[in-house]
């Protein structure tokens, strides 16, 4: 494990990295250098070649209670502008191996658009989810309006960012914002369950399967259909492509190499 002040680095695995806000004081509010370190260490391990998967986690009360007010209270936009604290946020979606959020607790505001950053949720049933940016005079502004309409629908979006009302992870799972809730203290185990799952498939498969849904989501579907068509036919000149289908008319556990 290596620390720093806001974040701690884990291996549970060599192919799977788990990176922990560490800011328990302020219930992980996220300033600008956790936000920065955390950016950082995703692009070092999105070019690793041996991770095959990455988990975002906070603490057992909260995966991260929003962004951090007090950088930002007296800020006009020029300042808000030029911090772009949106560009930490697409780095994480832009990181070419899988994401998982382990969520327990709060994940509020700057933190829900954290973990809504990942490719899939895993939610302890205690968890509670919220868009509260229009109590203090403001709106999601990391990605959240639009995800959340994308995921929701308009009609629940507008209510949830216009009340800015907390939901359960149990709500949150029926309106599809998370993947699977499991019993509250129970999300990391799920998640690097999952990540291990993840870790032994193909590691180009994992890859385009991420590339081409993320794109495909904003596309026409002809141009997205093509899309899938054209990342099936590539998996055709991969090794583990043979591997795969080898491996199963032997009838043994296969052995991808990301190759």
């Amino acid at each position: 494990m290596t620390a720093t002040d806001v974040l701690l680095v884990e291996h549970p695995s060599d192919d799977i990295v788990v990176l922990r806000l560490n800011r328990p004081q302020v219930r992980n509010a996220l300033n600008l250098q956790v936000r920065k370190q955390l950016a950082e260490v995703v692009l070092r391990y999105g070019a690793d070649a041996k991770t095959r998967c990455l988990v975002i986690t906070g603490s057992d009360t909260a995966f991260a209670a929003g962004a951090d007010i007090t950088e930002m209270a007296g800020d006009g936009p020029v300042e808000v502008m030029v911090r772009n604290v949106q560009q930490y946020g697409q780095t994480i979606m832009n990181c070419p191996k899988p994401v998982i959020a382990a969520v327990e607790g709060f994940a509020l505001g700057g933190g829900l658009e954290l973990a809504l950053c990942a490719d899939i949720i895993v939610a302890g049933d205690g968890a509670k989810l919220a868009f509260p940016e229009v109590k203090l005079g403001i709106l999601a502004g990391g990605g959240g309006t639009q995800k959340l309409a994308r995921l929701v629908g308009r009609q629940r979006a507008m209510l949830l960012l216009m009340t800015g009302r907390m939901f359960s992870a149990a709500e949150a799972l029926a309106m599809g914002v998370v993947g699977e809730v499991v019993p509250a203290g129970q999300a990391l185990t799920r998640t690097l369950e999952l990540a291990r799952e993840i870790a032994a498939m193909p590691p180009i498969s994992i890859q385009q399967i991420k590339e081409i849904v993320n794109t495909g989501l904003n596309a026409p579907l002809e141009a997205a259909l093509m899309l899938e068509r054209k990342a099936f036919q590539l998996q055709f000149a991969t090794r583990d492509q043979k591997e795969g289908m080898k491996a199963f008319l032997e009838k043994r556990k296969p052995n991808y190499e990301g190759k």
